[in-house]
């Protein structure tokens, strides 16, 4: 008994120690990663101020799910039970920290990340003129097929 105890005292320690709590300050997201934020009170309202830069998932009443969607700062707002507002923190969205290579080629500047000795193209805001807007249009029409071939499968199934 007393090893389990143990255990699950080691997992709740190491587990605590990657989520952020939310206090005065900042919360730091890189982009196209996920951050877990604990709130010292349970929250039964979060509000990301510009949704196009970061998105929110609630877990649990005291935990949620920060995704960085694109480069830039907002808030994060969260409201108990009676609307009080909990935290009314900034919410910064930082460039790839790891594994990333840039290449500046005179006036233009291009993007890369790697992993496992391979880099493919990761274009960011500020990359050469339209490669950023052409990489994105690329990926919301490969999530659009997706979307509309699982919306078939379903009508199919049914």
């Amino acid at each position: 008994m007393r090893r389990a105890t143990f255990f699950f005292a080691s997992i709740a320690a190491v587990t605590a120690g990657f989520a952020l709590p939310a206090m005065a300050g900042a919360i730091n997201v890189p982009i196209d990663q996920a951050r877990v934020v604990a709130f010292e009170r349970p929250v039964t309202t979060v509000f990301v101020g510009n949704p196009t830069m970061a998105d929110v998932t609630v877990i649990d009443p005291t935990h949620v799910f920060v995704l960085g969607k694109a480069f830039g700062t907002t808030n994060l707002i969260a409201l108990d039970a009676r609307g009080s507002v909990l935290i009314n923190d900034a919410l910064s969205v930082e460039g790839h920290v790891a594994s990333t290579v840039t290449l500046d080629r005179g006036s233009e500047q291009y993007t890369y990340a790697c992993a496992s000795g391979r880099c493919e193209a990761a274009p960011l805001p500020g990359d050469a003129q339209g490669t950023y807007s052409s990489v994105m249009g690329e990926n919301q029409n490969r999530q659009d097929m997706g979307t509309k071939a699982a919306t078939v499968a379903s009508a199919t199934a049914q």
